[in-house]
């Protein structure tokens, strides 16, 4: 008796009747409380879902949708009416058969704004689009103008350092080819190449009449002509071709010609 009474005692005090004590462990409870009283706010949330009223709105969009996506059917009157006529389902419609199939689609209008305002405000925008596409347009176009003049004044740039060239390397053939025939001043100042400190505007006006034109009237190409010009009659030679030609008649056959085009 005393040895059960014990035993009684070692299952009271035993591991299992310890876990079965409350987990008084400081805020479960309260973290008990705060998941219950979560799981009643989801269903309170489910049932009023679910037994929440339609708005006449909504209502009409599904009586809507419902009857859009049924056939019409021949207690339709005028469904009636066109199959007496001899139509048929699937048919399209038209005495030759060529007309459409589906019914004309239906669009609702949801907004608060007239009617027409929807196609002002694609106008609007196509206006919009019109005048960014012209703007665009503009401007591709000025660019390409900017890059021609660009082109157009390094092309001009280049063909006057070009006839600059040509009439110095004229200038320098023309003293040397003077200088050969003793020849000791030249016919116009500027068909020979002078040190810049020797060209003084006292020398240039006393070697000038007041009948002639001056030099700064010529332009680069003009000079260029007349030098060239005065080069194949005095001295029968060509500063292209670079030969002094033994009479006029060598100089005519092996010349290509008086210019600078001649001889590309």
């Amino acid at each position: 008796r005393t040895l059960n009474m014990a035993e009684e005692e070692e299952d009271y005090m035993s591991d299992a009747f310890i876990n079965v004590q409350e987990d008084i462990r400081p805020g479960v409870p309260m973290l008990r409380q705060i998941r219950e009283a979560r799981r009643k706010e989801e269903k309170q949330q489910e049932a009023n879902l679910k037994n929440r009223q339609k708005s006449v709105k909504e209502e009409e969009r599904e009586r809507r949708d419902l009857g859009l996506k049924n056939a019409l059917g021949s207690e339709n009157k005028g469904f009636a009416l066109l199959q007496k006529m001899g139509y048929k389902s699937g048919q399209a419609l038209g005495k030759s058969g060529d007309g459409i199939v589906e019914p004309i689609p239906l669009n609702v209008k949801t907004g608060k704004s007239g009617l027409g305002h929807e196609t002002l405000l694609k106008r609007k925008a196509e206006e919009r689009l019109e005048n960014y596409r012209r703007k665009i347009h503009m401007i591709n176009q000025n660019e390409e103008k900017a890059a021609e003049q660009f082109r157009m004044r390094m092309k001009s740039k280049q063909d006057e350092m070009r006839l600059e060239g040509d009439l110095r390397r004229s200038q320098r053939a023309c003293q040397q080819l003077d200088t050969q025939k003793n020849i000791q001043v030249p016919r116009e100042a500027w068909y020979w190449i002078r040190p810049e400190e020797e060209e003084t505007e006292e020398e240039e006006e006393e070697d000038q009449d007041e009948d002639e034109y001056t030099s700064e009237d010529l332009s680069v190409l003009e000079k260029l002509q007349i030098l060239t010009g005065y080069l194949r009659e005095e001295h029968l030679y060509c500063i292209w071709c670079g030969t002094a030609y033994e009479d006029k008649e060598d100089l005519s056959s092996n010349c290509p010609g008086p210019t600078s085009a001649d001889h590309d």
